[in-house]
């Protein structure tokens, strides 16, 4: 009898497999790393091919781990980095052209026309996203324009488009299935959220051939069987979800109002809004599809954050005043506050909720008494700021106020950090001693699909978590927001000065 739920996790620059038991405990983990290429200043690129070998390679060797054969394994969960392109040769199974990775932005001037033209308030309100290289349609429309004789073979039927997902489905079924979900159709702005289709007006304006396009099926259920060949049996895969998504489901927050975020290279905070999309109009939050896990379709709306983990890097390696990220909290636990230090870490302009692409960092409020530690805490600090600032605007938009929060990522290890995200967002902050939510949050969907377990929560019942309480007063909280929000303005203020 199958003993183990797979749970593929492939990230940007990190791939993974985890085995899970039935009751979600953790068995075999193997991470392979994937490098990207910078072809050209703000190129960001991927091999399509090394994505796959990677994945199959990791998965290979977590069942040789748990001393397993594919005929142990009752279904394969799919989780991804959202949002990147591959496009492949439906008759020979290559890819045509290297995956153009989510970081991208080779169309932020596609993007400028569009709003000039004010085309991004309609795609809003049919996709929930903004006009920005993030999403997927402005890559594939710039592929289909600048590859030879690509745009008349999409328009044949001969190539085929897929996010992550996609392409590990299609190669995983021995190249039989080309099928996406619900959570990761809905970041590629071709798909109109509230009917749960692609959009034929939205093709239409990006001049891309819907028989390119996958077809869209719930986040849980059975898309396909892995090829024999491939792992040794005939595996149901019964479980997809774009990688923040599955984040919110690993951490169980199923009910609407629950909130994660997860604290990475960015920030990634996710609210779930149950069964109908709430759209932040003129802000600077996208709402999102969530799952759908056999209840119909939920929502979230999302707010990312640039620069999290990466302004504890920018110490370690821009400064120089840390040997590793993981020394940040002694540094700034060494001091009792920042010392009247601010930094805004905007070193890739502003994301949500301001968008502001021309912002740049800054270091407020140095003295000569000012230290490294005092510059270290600042840091952190802003890690947490940034999570409010978006907090703050989905409480706005919603009208209803955050009673927790849950973390995750591998900043989320830093127990000062979280004290601090407690203090200044004044809700109890929740961090589970498992760390693999997303590769969790992939299985419980893959469980679920294949009927292994009737209930989600079942995997979840037994997390062992840390909660960090806030431990100072409303009144010095809305005073040290007041500051923050003076230095972010000051920042925007002075763009390009």
């Amino acid at each position: 009898m199958a003993r183990y739920i797979m749970s593929l996790d492939c990230g940007t620059s990190s791939i993974r497999c985890v085995l899970f038991d039935l009751s979600g405990r953790p068995i075999s983990s193997v991470s392979r790393s994937v490098p990207l290429s910078y072809p050209a200043p703000g190129y960001v690129e991927e091999d399509a091919e090394e994505i796959w070998t990677k994945q199959i390679s990791a998965a290979f060797e977590a069942m040789t781990r748990a001393e397993c054969t594919g005929r142990d394994i009752a279904a394969i969960g799919i989780t991804n980095q959202r949002e990147t392109v591959i496009l492949w040769d439906r008759k020979t199974g290559e890819p045509v052209c290297p995956a153009v990775v989510w970081q991208c932005r080779r169309t932020a001037e596609r993007c400028a026309e569009l709003r000039t033209e004010g085309a991004e308030f309609g795609i809003k309100e049919k996709t929930g996203l903004v006009a920005d290289p993030y999403f997927s349609a402005t890559k594939i429309e710039w592929l289909l324009d600048h590859i030879p004789m690509l745009r008349a073979r999409a328009e044949r039927g001969e190539i085929a488009f897929g996010t992550v997902d996609s392409w590990l489905l299609y190669r995983l079924s021995g190249k039989r299935v080309h099928l996406t979900d619900v959570s990761n159709a809905s970041r590629t702005m071709l798909f109109d959220l509230r009917r749960g289709e692609w959009d034929e007006e939205l093709c239409g304006r990006f001049r891309i051939p819907m028989v390119m396009l996958p077809r869209v099926l719930p986040s849980a259920g059975c898309f396909a069987e892995s090829d024999e060949a491939l792992l040794g049996a005939r595996i149901p895969i019964c479980g997809v979800a774009g990688d923040q998504q599955a984040s919110l489901y690993g951490h169980g927050c199923f009910a609407p109002g629950e909130l994660k975020n997860t604290y990475g290279t960015g920030g990634f905070l996710l609210l779930n809004t149950g069964a109908e999309p709430i759209l932040d109009r003129g802000g600077g939050l996208i709402t999102t599809g969530a799952w759908d896990d056999g209840g119909g379709m939920r929502y979230a709306l999302e707010g990312s954050v640039f620069v999290c983990g990466a302004a504890v890097q920018w110490l370690r390696d821009g400064l120089g005043i840390l040997d590793s990220s993981a020394d940040s909290e002694r540094l700034a636990s060494s001091v009792p506050d920042s010392g009247v230090v601010t930094v805004v870490p905007a070193f890739t302009g502003l994301g949500a909720p301001y968008w502001d692409a021309s912002a740049r960092g800054a270091v407020f409020g140095l003295t000569r008494a000012s230290t490294a530690a005092h510059l270290c805490r600042a840091t952190l600090e802003a890690m947490a700021f940034q999570t409010v600032d978006v907090v703050r605007e989905m409480e706005r938009v919603t009208e209803s106020s955050v009673r927790s929060i849950r973390a995750d990522g591998g900043a989320a290890q830093n127990n000062l950090l979280m004290q601090l995200q407690a203090d200044l967002l004044g809700v109890p902050v929740r961090r589970p001693d498992y760390a693999e939510i997303t590769a969790r949050g992939a299985a419980m969907l893959a469980a679920v699909g294949a009927g292994v377990i009737a209930d989600p929560s079942e995997m979840t019942e037994r997390d062992s978590v840390r909660v960090f309480e806030p431990t100072i007063g409303r009144s010095e909280r809305k005073e040290r927001y007041a500051v923050w929000q003076n230095c972010v303005s000051r920042v925007r203020e002075n763009c390009g000065k």
